[in-house]
């Protein structure tokens, strides 16, 4: 288990009714890759042969652990397998099919809300996501530039170019609160949501420029025509920070050239 500075009593709860629990504590909020990683890494150490992501407002069906790995076992190509993610409130109702596919022309993402071919996923949600540890190796963790959203996307994309393969294990059922991490945030999600969505149009779509444009024009359009003026504040906000870290990223390649 690891926690990234709780704010609350789970450290106390967790050691207290699971005492055998290995408890890793990250230091600060590092932001969901960075945090996941700080698990990853322990587990590649330890040797096991996949690495089990699953968020801290999921409620697993007991045999879900196992259909993920019968399904991951059914094809050694497979880099990551997903699970069936419904709705906390809603049991009844599909939250997301595994994964999803984006549009990078514009930066639009949808979840599958049934079973599709496998060539079909451009990613899974992390929320509960089975990982090979060999295509970890290969491929590499989660990128810790994204501090929260679209860091399973991008680490999907990356599989697929390294040749792995992405799947989903149907019998795995996963009760999923979504946004269960940030339900305090309020309006500051879409400042997020804005900044990684900039951050992986940048690096993976045809004409990154105009995906970027289409995609910040789309989203504040919405919040615009909605009246949701907090919304828009934020999103203008997330453009500025993502101007903002391409600016650092270029500053830091310039330092390591002349130090080269």
């Amino acid at each position: 288990m690891v926690d990234n500075a709780s704010t609350d009593e789970s450290l106390v709860r967790i050691r207290s009714s699971y005492p055998n629990t290995k408890l890793v504590e990250s230091g600060g909020n590092l932001g969901f890759a960075t945090g996941n990683n700080v698990g990853i890494r322990q587990a590649i150490e330890a040797g096991f042969d996949y690495v089990w992501l699953l968020n801290n407002d999921t409620v697993p069906a007991p045999d879900s652990l196992q259909e993920l790995i019968n399904k991951a076992e059914s094809d050694k190509h497979l880099g990551a397998v997903g699970s069936v993610l419904y709705y906390a409130d809603r049991p009844e109702v599909v939250q997301a099919w595994g994964g999803g596919r984006v549009w990078t022309s514009f930066g639009y993402v949808k979840h599958a809300l049934k079973a599709k071919p496998a060539d079909w996923f451009d990613y899974l949600t992390a929320a509960s996501m089975l990982v090979r540890t060999e295509a970890l190796q290969d491929t590499g963790l989660l990128d810790e530039g994204f501090f929260l959203y679209w860091e399973d996307t991008e680490f999907g994309f990356r599989l697929r170019r390294n040749g792995w393969k992405l799947g989903v294990a149907s019998r795995s059922r996963i009760l999923h609160k979504e946004n269960g991490s940030t339900a305090g945030a309020g309006n500051s999600r879409a400042r997020y949501f804005t900044t990684s969505g900039i951050r992986f149009l940048a690096a993976a779509a045809e004409h990154p420029w105009l995906s970027i444009l289409l995609f910040v024009l789309l989203r504040t359009t919405k919040s615009l025509l909605t009246g949701d003026w907090g919304k828009f504040v934020q999103i203008v906000q997330g453009v500025r920070c993502a101007i903002a870290e391409t600016k650092t990223a270029r500053r830091m390649r310039k330092h390591l050239a002349w130090k080269m």
